[in-house]
């Protein structure tokens, strides 16, 4: 089963994250994607849009 997934920044500014413990910085406009799903990743509150395998972050 693949677990990939995509994150997008559609922000203005950067976005920063937590991935297995450790914070990682989303610089706005660009795109990750970690292999092994969300089960280590922690959002901070924010407005994000959800399509299969895709994360928006909003503003």
């Amino acid at each position: 089963m693949d677990n990939k997934i995509t994150i997008r920044s559609d922000r203005q500014d950067d976005y920063t994250f937590q991935y297995k413990g450790e914070d990682v910085t989303l610089r706005a406009g660009s795109i990750i994607s970690i292999a092994d799903g969300l089960a280590e990743v922690v959002f901070p509150t924010c407005k994000m849009k959800i399509v299969k395998n895709l994360i928006v972050i909003k503003d």
